[in-house]
């Protein structure tokens, strides 16, 4: 995909912000009376990801990515300290209005399909419940996404640092290109510092990580991640989801964000039912990347034969 264009030079001196990407990344168009599924994607990975999803759907099925890469308010939210005006219901209006512009380009698709990897998940149920009745999904697939659920609410400084650093090696092996395995114990009763130079040792066993690498620079890496945690934690906070309107399909990872919960919450929000599918292979991250995780999240994302 091509990169975000730049603004011409301010002549009077003022340094321009680049233009942001757009949000829908359309991976293959919708033939006229096809299927068409649209994924929310909240970052951390480059969209580029669902690549593997598109290319594994029939022929008959278009595939498009609400890239929240498109709306800079989002990634702001991150660095603000908490100090952000964006809600749920504010991101939600956004991808409902590039949604609907994305449809009335193209051609009307015979049946729909929502899918949400991560927070995006709860992005894809709440503007689902926005639509109007005959635009929404025929359901909605949930890619080891998080219900936004009393239960899974904590304060900020509540969020346990084992569980954070486990969430950080899977996320810093699947840029990286590699596992970064912690052993047995894993990051069971470390603190923050500790659990680092054992993710940085790690990281530099599997190639993850170059030799010399100074931890400084990790722990930078792993605040501005807690950063983006933080900021949907924040959002998921004020967030009062109602049941959805149509019936809900949970993909969770092998190794998952949360391990002992299979349905991450979504039972009390599925009054449609709630269809637990077989883990995808992988954690959280690679579950987008690998070919046969990919290859599983097709075959339920895809019209029904």
């Amino acid at each position: 995909m091509p990169p975000p264009r730049a603004r011409r030079p301010d002549p009077r001196g003022a340094a321009p912000r680049p233009e942001a990407p757009p949000i829908v990344r359309r991976h293959r168009p919708t033939p006229p009376g096809g299927h068409s599924v649209y994924a929310v994607h909240p970052g951390a990975l480059p969209s580029g990801v669902w690549s593997g999803v598109a290319d594994a759907l029939p022929a008959d099925t278009g595939f498009a990515v609400l890239d929240l890469a498109g709306v800079p308010a989002y990634f702001e939210a991150a660095l603000s300290g908490g100090h952000s005006d964006l809600t749920v219901a504010s991101l939600v209006a956004r991808l409902t209005e590039e949604l609907r512009a994305d449809r009335a380009a193209g051609p009307r698709a015979a049946r729909t399909t929502f899918a949400g990897w991560s927070f995006g998940g709860v992005l894809a149920q709440s503007m689902t419940e926005e639509l109007e009745p005959a635009e929404r999904p025929d359901r909605l697939v949930l890619l080891d996404s998080i219900a936004p659920t009393d239960a899974y609410q904590q304060a900020d400084d509540a969020l346990d640092p084992p569980m954070l650093l486990r969430w950080f090696a899977m996320y810093l092996g699947a840029k990286r290109n590699r596992t970064v395995s912690l052993g047995p114990g894993g990051t069971a009763g470390l603190d923050i510092d500790t659990g680092l130079v054992r993710i940085l040792d790690a990281a530099v066993d599997c190639g993850a990580l170059a030799a010399g690498t100074p931890l400084p620079g990790l722990r930078k890496l792993y605040d501005t991640y807690v950063d983006g945690l933080l900021r949907n934690n924040r959002l998921t906070a004020t967030h009062r989801p109602v049941p959805s309107s149509v019936p809900l399909a949970l993909i969770k990872a092998t190794h998952s964000l949360i391990l002992g919960d299979d349905t991450l919450g979504w039972q009390e929000l599925a009054p449609h039912g709630l269809d637990l599918r077989r883990p995808a292979p992988g954690d959280h991250y690679t579950m987008l990347i690998r070919p046969d995780a990919a290859a599983a999240i097709a075959e339920v994302v895809r019209p029904p034969r």
